[in-house]
């Protein structure tokens, strides 16, 4: 029953047994109504031939009295109360039961109340004669006969109430399976099918369901599979491309660096004019090879998981600072670090030095490209969700290029000759630990990135979300 047209089945037999029962209560109880009106219409009856014939022998009474399924028949006529036919009484009465314009919710009660009561009683039932033959009558009966006949009513109720709902569930079930399952499934097998091959273009779905939610599935299964199918040809083409890329690239720096070696020779040169173009040639060589071991290395990047755990800030922060201020030479940059001393954060310490390496080491380039005095100033604070640490510089601001490409490799590069590798792979670092690294601003006052580490392990879904 763990199938859906199974539970469907199951849900459908007992709802309606639900519904059968809901009914079963007020039909009994209106058995029990007809069933004691109809007694009181037959006493009235066999009080009409006594009256007729005031001279009637016993056994003709009590043939009366059978008939009728009645012990007593009391009539009221012209405000005299009669005892029209009589039979010994077997016990006291012990109930009363008026049927004169007796509520639903009475009837109900008294009907389960006869039902829960298995011994045999007397009981009276008062009620008004048909055709206005008297004021009103009255008759005395046992009890069994009229359970028993409520018994056999409600026994043949209930067997009705489970034919019609097996019968019920199985047309459900078999147009639960026709109109639902069917299809389903048949999405379920065009997506096997796809996993098998997802570049394989005929193996996308083509809507056909006649329902309109579940072609509304298949249309956007459709889509998602021809982006997929696309995004994964774009992918094979830029994988082949990017193999392509590393060959050149290694066999380019192996020429490159033999072209290092030269230059190198030609800076000892007394020729003036060599003198002066010497530097710009090494500076061109260097940024070529430095650009193809980047790449290289960018295409064997995988990068393990973080080792998370807790580690001070403050020390990573001083060792990147105090290797970018070495780096600085003549140049007048200053540092300034506003780090809690004690501040412990969930990250891997060397993927976090990494990240802020990157940062720092972008702020400091760009305010040497500009030839001007600046100031890289690192924070870091925690509030109830997040450890948020920001690298500010004073810098000239990011071109307008690198902020629309910031985060894309080779494209997002801040400087002249850069790469944008640096602030990729600190994007996917920070992606790593389940936080985000962004751009706060940029402009001509300088640039701020924000550096955001989650403080609570985050599960699947949420970071998928």
């Amino acid at each position: 029953m763990n199938s859906l047209s199974g539970r469907f089945l199951s849900l459908t037999i007992v709802f309606v047994m639900l519904a059968e029962i809901l009914i079963f209560v007020p039909s009994v109880a209106r058995f029990r109504e007809d069933y004691l009106l109809s007694r009181l219409e037959r006493a009235q009856i066999a009080s009409l031939a006594l009256l007729a014939n005031d001279m009637i022998d016993e056994r003709l009474e009590a043939e009366l009295l059978e008939n009728a399924e009645v012990l007593n028949v009391v009539l009221l006529r012209d405000s005299v109360r009669q005892l029209i036919l009589s039979s010994p009484m077997p016990a006291p009465i012990q109930a009363t039961y008026d049927l004169r314009d007796a509520p639903a919710w009475e009837l109900i009660r008294d009907a389960l109340a006869l039902l829960v009561r298995p011994e045999n009683r007397v009981i009276r039932v008062i009620g008004n004669p048909v055709r206005g033959a008297g004021l009103q009558i009255e008759v005395t009966m046992p009890t069994d006969p009229l359970r028993a006949a409520m018994l056999d009513y409600g026994l043949r109720i209930l067997i009705l109430s489970a034919v019609i709902s097996i019968f019920t569930a199985g047309l459900l079930f078999l147009a639960v399976r026709a109109f639902l399952v069917k299809p389903i499934k048949g999405v379920v097998r065009a997506m096997t099918s796809y996993a098998d091959a997802p570049e394989d273009g005929r193996r996308i779905i083509e809507p056909s369901a006649g329902v309109r939610e579940l072609r509304e599935a298949e249309q956007a299964l459709q889509t998602l599979q021809t982006q997929l199918t696309g995004a994964l040809r774009q992918k094979d083409r830029l994988a082949q491309l990017g193999s392509a890329v590393a060959k050149v690239s290694h066999d380019l720096r192996n020429i490159l660096t033999t072209a290092q070696l030269f230059t190198d020779r030609l800076e000892n040169s007394n020729d003036p004019l060599v003198q002066r173009m010497a530097p710009k040639l090494v500076n061109s060589i260097t940024r070529a090879v430095n650009l193809c071991e980047s790449t290289l290395a960018f295409g064997r990047a995988s990068e393990p998981p973080p080792a998370l755990t807790r580690v001070p800030l403050a020390p990573i922060v001083n060792d990147v600072v105090d290797g970018e201020r070495l780096a600085c030479g003549e140049h007048d940059i200053s540092f300034a670090e506003d780090v809690p001393t004690g501040l412990l954060v969930r990250a891997d310490g060397e993927q976090l030095y990494r990240v802020l390496g990157n940062l720092i080491r972008n702020a400091r380039q760009a305010i040497m490209a500009s030839g001007k005095p600046g100031e890289i100033f690192v924070q870091a604070v925690e509030t109830d969700v997040h450890w948020r640490i920001t690298v500010r510089d004073t810098g000239p601001g990011l071109p307008p290029r690198a902020r629309e490409h910031l985060f894309t490799a080779f494209q997002g590069g801040t400087r002249k000759g850069g790469t944008g590798l640096g602030l990729t792979i600190a994007a996917e670092l920070v992606r790593g630990h389940g936080g985000r690294l962004e751009l706060v601003q940029s402009g001509a006052g300088g640039t701020e990135f924000a550096l955001l580490l989650p403080k609570t392990i985050v599960t699947a879904d949420e970071a998928a979300a």
